[in-house]
């Protein structure tokens, strides 16, 4: 979508620290969830005139308004009307709008703020601005984008400068909002910051030390309006880098971002490849991630930097790229190899990415709730064989051909999820026609061809989130057998039948425990 000119004052261009001079600023804030509420309450203590809107009414956001009140908002306006058009703040126009990320261009309230040509920043774009206070370290920036594996690498990053004994926090789309992490008395040295489409395409004026996109694929058209758009705005991570770029190697979109990218001068291109690495990359050679990068002998020579059994058990191709990007990271910002091998083994995956769940009678069920687009599916799929796949969901305008032609040879049978699976059922037609196609609640998708398995009726009606998930769990474990992998990935969002990502997968989880102690109880081989 793009983005309509806008005139910005004079006064807005010299906000660049917590100590300019935000007093009587007036600022919107579209939004009252986590990034909206840390955002207005920054705002009110720079002294800045804030009102804040959201559709919301729920008993959350009521308790929000009240908190945001009581610290010194002008006002706080909750409900549908509150959204439509711009707020008055003293009887006057806002001077800016700073909106929480999940905000569409498109939306009422955003159009009309382009419109009249007032200027809108995300929380990000705010937290940059405000990153320098009297004082107070300014902690530098490590930029992370991708449209799969941003939390991982933030995670990974965040453990390998811990280990070179920094003090480091991973912020922004992971869940620490950066203004909070800004407003922390511990003084950071480093942030690592995940970054999302939405988060960049209202960013401005970031400047980070090194910065990655880890990858690019069709996702959230209907929020950016076109897949041209989508990489306009992933691209943006890369603008004003200071020292290195880190691109992947094996997707030719993110290299072409690097190159068209306004950076500081003398900042350094660098890629990363699951296979060999040719000079100027991070990479892998006979079971070594190896580094020809950051060394100076890099055009004969490379420095190992972990081996993969420091992976673990699980070690996928996009995870090893993952360390490889945040590796990258790290060492452009001067970390030793030792932190990074030692970062690698801290580091504690997050549950509902290629999570093992159980393993019960040869079969292993697996939690990847988080691959919520074709893309994090493609990536799970491709390190098992043999796989009953639970998927569906909320499939946010994407095309499911590609992810179903490249993995059908791996299906034995698909159990499906989510309100509407006619994309993927019309997928799986074209590319896996022989697959059997099992509704986790039969009959709710009209001509799925059913497993030779016995169905048990379900339940009529409107279901919860977990008996959605109980039945697609009971119906995988009818076809699977010993050597199979049950996976739920399930290459769609979540908020037809759940709450989230986390809720899909802790609901899978409990059903898969279920089956297991059920099993277990009854002495099923």
């Amino acid at each position: 979508m793009g983005r309509a000119a806008v005139i910005v004052s004079p006064r807005l261009n010299s906000l660049v620290s917590w100590d300019s001079d935000w007093s009587g600023l007036r600022v919107a804030v579209t939004g009252i969830g986590v990034s909206g509420f840390a955002a207005a309450d920054t705002l009110i203590e720079l002294g800045a005139r804030v009102v804040v809107v959201d559709a919301a009414t729920s008993e959350t956001a009521l308790a929000q308004a009240d908190t945001l009140r009581i610290v010194g908002a002008v006002d706080v306006l909750l409900g549908e009307d509150a959204v439509t058009s711009i707020p008055r703040i003293d009887g006057e126009l806002p001077e800016l709008i700073v909106t929480s990320p999940g905000w569409r261009p498109d939306q009422a309230l955003l159009a009309a703020a382009a419109r009249a040509h007032i200027p809108v920043w995300g929380d990000v774009e705010l937290a940059w601005r405000v990153r320098v206070r009297e004082g107070r370290k300014t902690a530098d920036w490590l930029a992370i984008t991708g449209t799969n594996g941003k939390t991982t690498t933030v995670g990974l990053t965040e453990s390998m400068l811990r280990a070179a004994g920094l003090k480091a926090l991973a912020v922004g789309n992971v869940g620490t909002p950066i203004l909070d992490a800004l407003r922390d008395p511990v003084e950071y040295d480093v942030l690592a910051v995940e970054l999302s489409s939405f988060q960049l395409h209202w960013a401005e004026s970031l400047s980070p030390i090194a910065s990655v996109c880890l990858n690019v694929a069709e996702d959230h058209v209907d929020w950016h309006g076109s897949y041209g758009s989508y990489l306009a705005d992933k691209a943006k991570v890369y603008e004003r880098t200071v020292k290195a770029c880190i691109y992947n190697a094996e997707q030719i979109e993110t290299e072409r971002m690097v190159e068209n990218a306004d950076v500081v001068e003398g900042c350094r291109a660098v890629g990363f490849t699951t296979v060999t690495p040719a000079v100027s990359m991070l990479g892998v050679v006979e079971g070594l991630l190896v580094d020809r990068a950051f060394i100076e002998g890099r055009r004969d020579s490379a420095a190992e930097l972990a081996s993969m059994s420091d992976l673990g058990e699980l070690a996928p191709r996009h995870m090893v790229a993952n360390v490889l990007a945040a590796a990258g990271l790290v060492r452009a910002y001067g970390v030793d190899q030792q932190a990074v091998r030692q970062g690698i083994r801290d580091y504690v995956p997050g549950d509902h990415r290629i999570q093992p769940v159980a393993r019960q009678n040869g079969i292993l069920w697996i939690n990847d709730s988080k691959a919520t687009n074709p893309h994090a599916a493609a990536a799970s799929l491709a390190a098992f064989t043999n796989v009953v796949w639970i998927a569906g969901g909320l499939s946010k305008g994407v095309s499911y051909d590609h992810l179903v032609r490249e993995n059908a040879k791996r299906l034995k049978a698909v159990v499906l999820i989510g309100t509407d699976t006619s994309a993927l059922v019309e997928a799986l037609r074209r590319h896996a026609p022989d697959v059997p196609m099992i509704p986790a609640l039969p009959g709710h998708t009209e001509g799925v061809q059913t497993a030779a398995a016995e169905r048990t009726p379900g339940p009529a009606g409107p279901v919860s989130g977990e008996e959605v998930m109980s039945l697609a769990v009971a119906s995988a474990a009818q076809v699977a057998v010993s050597g199979d992998t049950v996976l739920m990935a399930p290459a769609a969002a979540s908020m037809d039948q759940f709450s989230s990502y986390a809720h899909r997968g802790g609901a899978f989880i409990e059903a898969v425990r279920g089956l297991v102690e059920g099993q277990a109880r009854t002495g099923e081989e």
